[in-house]
């Protein structure tokens, strides 16, 4: 146990597969005294990090969960008492990962931190399907963005205006978004690419039409995430279903 305050690092832990961490990211897991992970955080990316005190903090739509000021506060209490903690997180910490409320209340309390970056999911689902995000003459925008809000707020039913439109935490919310986007003029046919359970073993994909998607999907067992736009239409000949 450390006689001062220590060191807090938010690590993106990747989509999934352990591999798919920054060397940095598993040089510090290796080192740390303390992890406070995600729900999202595999059994095998917890095994580069066998010394440590790991301690889960999950968050899942839909699921109890810890809540934020709690987890803020496990932050600062291992702070007092471990030289180096690591707060690892799904994904890349600074997108759809509450760092600015982390943040602000290590900053708050004067506790040093740094953020390592790690790789987002939308960025691993187009490598897995094989489908890039944007396409010389056909997209070059892209938004990512999810429908899920903070306790109290009202629902955010925009559409992003972008080439490509990439949803997190997808499932129910995708259906209601292409719902709104039919409703604003989007082409029925517009293509849309389906991925549950990003870089894992049970990794799973689907490819559909926008018009296919607003009328639903299968109960997932795992994150979702959305892609839609024309750079996700299949170029000829390539067969991009991983259906489980």
């Amino acid at each position: 146990m450390s006689q001062t305050q220590g060191k807090v690092y938010l690590i993106g832990a990747g989509p999934g597969a352990a591999d798919l961490i920054t060397v940095r990211g598993a040089r510090l897991l290796a080192q740390a005294d303390v992890v406070l992970y995600d729900a999202l955080v595999t059994t095998e990316m917890l095994g580069l990090c066998p010394q440590a005190v790991k301690i889960s903090v999950g968050k899942r739509s839909g699921q109890r969960s810890a809540a934020q000021e709690h987890i803020n506060q496990q932050m600062l209490e291992c702070a007092a008492q471990y030289a180096l903690v690591v707060r690892l997180k799904g994904g890349d910490p600074m997108l759809f990962g509450r760092a600015d409320e982390e943040l602000t209340a290590l900053e708050s309390a004067g506790i040093d931190y740094e953020i390592v970056p790690g790789i987002t999911t939308a960025l691993a689902a187009a490598a897995s399907v094989r489908q890039p995000l944007t396409k010389r003459g056909v997209a070059r925008s892209v938004a990512l963005f999810t429908s899920s809000t903070a306790p109290g707020e009202s629902a955010d039913t925009r559409i992003p205006e972008c080439d490509t439109l990439v949803q997190y935490m997808g499932g129910r919310e995708a259906t209601l978004t292409a719902q709104r986007m039919l409703a604003a003029n989007f082409p029925g046919n517009l293509p849309v690419v389906i991925i549950e359970n990003c870089s894992r073993p049970n990794e799973c994909s689907q490819t559909l039409s926008l018009d296919e998607l607003s009328k639903g999907l299968p109960l997932s067992t795992g994150p979702v995430l959305v892609m839609m736009g024309e750079a996700m239409r299949a170029r000829t000949g390539k067969h991009t279903d991983k259906l489980s």
